[in-house]
């Protein structure tokens, strides 16, 4: 069994290894001599991911053949399967997608699915989806599959399918994570707990959960949530969701409070409704630090990073992230269900047609197959279509680099909506446009008008860093974290 996997963005730090030692854990893929292509624009990150992926695959002794290019269609050229993990700008682009808004009064802690900071990645990522679809068409294996793990997922997906004629999946892993946490709160191991989840991404509902086959119901969920001594803390706005609409949702605390416009719009609030212990419960920029630390950890650390790659695939345990998964289901038969981010079409019956949603399917040889027919609570519809049609205006401003349409967008998103007057979002945007200018080829026409806007602005800004943000660590202090987790 031979073909091709293509990573693009694979100078991710710890993602690639992730996903190819997952791939290497399929006994037909591990002996079959795959190829495993890696690309990034950064060769440097891109050097050393290649150097751990080869490490795994010689101490293995496996047939695998790894390369590496900054040459995208030479990457591409022959692929079967292509993983799309970027950010496109970086961390340099992320500090403004934080800051920026920061100054209009708009806390984030997240800002890669929606919100100003998420609306203003996907114009960066569209515009390089684009050009990723049409390398696939000319060069890759015909009709390959991409497999879009980038953010903000719904709306890199749907331009994949709609405007980057490639047949696309979006794949995510909240769906896992959240089921992980309730079989935690219930006290019960996770594979006695079954679930049916399905929204849109990072708004996703679980619609039926069961222990053993018996029904967990609202009230049981509170109480187990509430009671449990770790998530009654960092979980306070999907608790106050799940009281309210009686679904819980996929999404971390942090996640969740910046796609609403009811828990972080007022500053003297958002401690109440925000956990401090992790990034992911609802810190300012919360991901931005993680992030950045990260890199600085991986760049100084990477002998660390290459020794431990050294070490038996038989100590791997596979991950439940879906890629992996899909691949084996597609190539063998062997059924495998999870849940996936595609084209609606009917699948859930009360959202658009058109939008990107995330519900159950199962994958075989005959592909990726929906269940359809699911109509979600009225609530939890109304949730998702808000952001629906935000990101409906944000693809098509991407696709068109309608300077209008992108603000008429971010003016919609709910928690800048709930915060910022219309003058405040017209300039906020002018200035990420501004800030962001390089990875924004669609919009450079308009560029030099907005930057001349911003000479006489007409709104007061404010040099804030929000509301509940913490400083980046040295890797000395990432070390003495770890190691005191490591012995309590």
């Amino acid at each position: 069994m031979s073909f091709k996997i293509a990573i693009i963005g694979a100078g991710s730090v710890g993602f690639t290894k992730k996903l190819c030692s997952d791939i290497l854990k399929v006994a037909e893929f591990a002996e079959g001599g795959i190829e495993i292509a890696l690309t990034d624009i950064n060769a440097h990150n891109l050097d050393m991911v290649a150097q751990i992926i080869r490490r795994i695959v010689a101490v293995n002794n496996l047939p695998t053949r790894v390369t590496a290019t900054t040459d995208r269609r030479e990457a591409l050229s022959g692929a079967r399967y292509i993983m799309n993990v970027v950010r496109i700008g970086g961390l340099e682009a992320f500090q403004s997608d934080i800051s920026i808004p920061l100054k209009y009064g708009v806390d984030q802690c997240v800002g890669d699915t929606i919100c100003a900071g998420g609306i203003l990645y996907g114009q960066r990522g569209i515009a390089a989806m684009l050009d990723f679809c049409k390398d696939i068409r000319e060069v890759a294996e015909p009709n390959a599959l991409l497999l879009n793990y980038a953010n903000p997922m719904a709306m890199m997906t749907w331009a994949a399918i709609e405007h980057g004629g490639v047949r696309t999946v979006g794949l995510c892993h909240g769906v896992q994570n959240g089921h992980r946490q309730i079989a935690a709160a219930l006290r019960v191991p996770m594979d006695e707990v079954e679930i049916v989840c399905s929204g849109i991404n990072h708004q996703t509902w679980y619609l039926d959960i069961r222990h053993k086959g018996r029904s967990i119901g609202r009230d049981e969920l509170i109480a187990a949530f509430e009671s449990h001594p770790l998530f009654s803390k960092q979980e306070k706005v999907r608790i106050d969701v799940l009281k309210r609409f009686g679904f819980y949702s996929t999404e971390s605390n942090g996640h969740l409070s910046e796609y609403l416009p009811w828990y972080r719009k007022r500053p003297e609030q958002i401690l109440d409704w925000i956990s401090m212990d992790e990034w992911i419960h609802g810190e300012t920029g919360g991901y931005l630090r993680y992030t950045t630390e990260n890199r600085n950890w991986f760049e100084t650390d990477f002998p660390v990073f290459l020794e431990e790659a050294g070490k038996s695939l038989s100590d791997w345990q596979r991950t439940d992230e879906h890629a992996s998964h899909i691949l084996e289901a597609l190539e063998t038969g062997r059924p495998y269900r999870g849940h996936f981010n595609v084209r609606n079409g009917g699948t859930i019956t009360n959202l658009p047609e058109d939008c990107i949603i995330e519900s159950p399917g199962y994958v075989d040889r005959f592909g990726i197959n929906m269940v359809e027919g699911v109509t979600l609570p009225l609530a939890c519809a109304a949730t998702c279509s808000a952001s629906v049609h935000v990101q409906r205006m944000s693809v098509q401003a991407a696709i068109t680099g309608d300077v209008e349409l992108l603000k008429q967008a971010v003016l919609h998103d709910p928690l800048v909506g709930a915060i910022c007057t219309p003058e405040e979002v017209w300039q906020m945007v002018d200035e990420m446009l501004v800030a962001q200018a390089a990875w924004l080829p669609q919009y450079a026409g308009a560029i030099p008008a907005a930057a001349e806007r911003l000479k006489s602005p007409k709104v007061k800004t404010r040099v804030w860093e929000g509301a509940a943000r913490l400083g980046v660590r040295s890797v000395e202090d990432l070390r003495a974290t770890k190691k005191a987790k490591v012995t309590a």
